[in-house]
């Protein structure tokens, strides 16, 4: 693990898995009908229960770059942030959308009282985009948010394995230390 003081706030990065923290609140990679999926969206909605997705239908999906918020139901956090990264086609709206995706979380977070939050490398799996890229767009984007926003006390991003935490910690490095 490895963390950086912004402005006030705590960000770390942490090898894990994101259905375990202790954050008030967890991202959800989305898809647009916000429905369970694979990877990151399918653990969420199996670590949640079924609640998570009958409250999910009532939001009327997510664009790509957005974000929605629901209760966590049986995860340990109170909330889920549930939101729609690009599916990576090589184009400069990815790096847009991918970016919008990070920063309309954390304003959600922001707008919801949420002190905590933790993101999974959004993007990465099945939508395609490539891990190095999407953890530079990452990092720089939250690290810009709390450099104007103190409002959250800590953004944890949490990468599940070996090889995308290697990855997110050497940009982080080259970044903070």
């Amino acid at each position: 693990m490895k963390k950086v003081e912004i402005n006030g706030s705590i960000f770390e990065l942490v090898q894990g898995d994101i259905t375990g923290q202790d954050t008030e609140a967890v991202v959800n990679a989305a898809n647009k009908r916000l429905a369970p999926g694979g990877g990151v969206a399918g653990a969420i909605h199996r670590a949640a229960g079924p609640e998570l997705y009958e409250e999910c239908k009532k939001l009327g999906g997510c664009e790509t770059g957005d974000a929605k918020i629901t209760k966590g139901y049986e995860l340990p956090t109170e909330y889920v942030i549930h939101t729609v990264g690009p599916v990576y086609s090589g184009t400069e709206k990815d790096e847009e959308d991918l970016r919008s995706s990070y920063r309309r979380s954390l304003e959600v977070a922001v707008k919801n009282d949420v002190d905590s939050v933790s993101f999974p490398a959004l993007s990465t799996g099945a939508f395609g985009y490539p891990t190095e890229e999407a953890a530079e767009v990452a990092l720089d984007e939250i690290k810009n948010f709390l450099e104007k926003d103190g409002e959250i006390d800590l953004v944890r991003m949490v990468l599940y394995g070996k090889e995308d935490y290697e990855i997110h910690m050497k940009i982080f490095e080259s970044m903070f230390l």
